[in-house]
């Protein structure tokens, strides 16, 4: 056995050399993945507070570092087509007070990690677009006089940590009719997302859909 040792000394130190490395390079993978995990962006476009379109449609940042939101986006898809706005800076006339006075917000800005922002009812989203668009939507039922309400899609454009392009984000949700609930007043409709996660748009090959996105905005008035 010794003698035999000796003369495959050679062939054997290579073997174990090839070993060490194959493990070496098994632990490395591991380390980059862990490392790759932890430097990609998530972010969460969730319904909350309710399930009907009064509820909020929320922004979460669960990436390891801030992002800064750039636009926020709001599709609605009919039986027709397609309808968008932009929904980053947007004024809504508050009627609670005398006279309505109209209130301004934002959704531009950094958002830091594990923190939430709401951008405002799907209600509101939904009213907003309807505007913009001059469609002739019933505001209690969410509803069109020619054209069958399918589908809302809110988009999402930041800029994540360090990295010089834009990164997207999306989630749809659909608009079922449901019996009406004595807890909850106007529910005609349920918000229900059609995907459990968040789609990602951040490889470089999407940045050309993220530009379409933007060039799709309709100008201000």
């Amino acid at each position: 056995m010794l003698e035999w040792l000796n003369n495959n000394s050679g062939a054997l130190s290579a073997i174990a050399s090839f070993c060490t490395l194959g493990v070496w390079l098994f632990y490395a993978q591991l380390l980059y993945l862990s490392f790759a995990r932890q430097r990609r962006p998530r972010i969460i476009i969730n319904r909350g507070r309710s399930k009907s379109p009064d509820g909020m449609c929320l922004i979460s940042n669960m990436s390891s570092e801030a992002i800064f939101v750039s636009n926020v986006m709001g599709v609605l898809h009919t039986s027709k087509g397609a309808y968008n706005c932009d929904l980053t800076d947007y004024t809504r006339s508050d009627d609670s007070g005398q006279g309505g006075s109209e209130q301004h917000a934002t959704r531009q800005g950094p958002l830091a990690s594990g923190d939430y922002h709401q951008v405002c009812s799907f209600r509101e989203i939904i009213d907003h677009i309807a505007e913009g668009h001059e469609l002739d939507i019933d505001r209690n039922t969410l509803t069109l006089e020619d054209e069958t309400l399918r589908m809302l899609e809110i988009r999402l454009v930041a800029i994540y940590g360090s990295e010089d392009r834009p990164l997207g984000a999306y989630r749809t949700f659909m608009l079922e009719k449901s019996e009406l609930d004595p807890n909850e007043e106007n529910n005609d409709c349920l918000i229900v997302p059609t995907t459990f996660d968040t789609h990602r748009v951040s490889r470089r090959w999407h940045q050309k859909r993220i530009r379409k996105w933007l060039e799709s905005l309709p100008s201000s008035r």
